[in-house]
């Protein structure tokens, strides 16, 4: 009997866990999102490739490898990587030993808008940390985040 009580109270106490890092999560994406489309006119999950284009080498990845880097579907990264063309932020190239593999590849114009917006992302990141580190219900989960680096 005291196991299923310990293995409900470990439950129910991961549960509350994640719930604070969805909360944080939400909180954080939010004001991410607003500032990187205000300020510079890309939704996050386009700064989001553009940051793993920049990083990868010959800024280009296959779009599997975007899709997972991003946390997106097939479909939906295709969609994104879409949106970065009709921008001029990247372009599309076949694989030369498989046709049928795409990649994604950051433009000029695409390390340039990234590089202006990666200033917002940093101070976006550390005020909405910092704000939700000052309320009562998220102040254990981001001093834990942090610490934890």
């Amino acid at each position: 009997m005291t196991t299923t009580i310990t293995y409900a109270s470990a439950a129910s106490s991961d549960q509350a866990m994640w719930g604070r890092v969805l909360a944080l999560h939400a909180h954080v994406e939010r004001r991410l999102t607003q500032a990187l489309q205000r300020r510079h006119g890309i939704g996050l999950s386009e700064f989001r490739a553009l940051e793993c284009l920049v990083q990868a080498k010959d800024g280009e990845l296959r779009m599997q490898e975007l899709a997972d880097k991003v946390g997106l579907g097939q479909s939906s990264v295709t969609r994104l990587v879409g949106r970065l063309f009709a921008a001029g932020f990247a372009l599309r190239d076949l694989c030369p030993d498989d046709k049928r593999g795409v990649y994604a590849v950051i433009t000029d114009d695409g390390r340039q808008r990234y590089t202006d917006a990666r200033g917002t992302y940093s101070e976006v990141l550390s005020a909405a940390l910092n704000t939700a580190g000052g309320t009562a219900e998220l102040a254990g989960t981001v001093q834990a985040l942090r610490s934890a680096l």
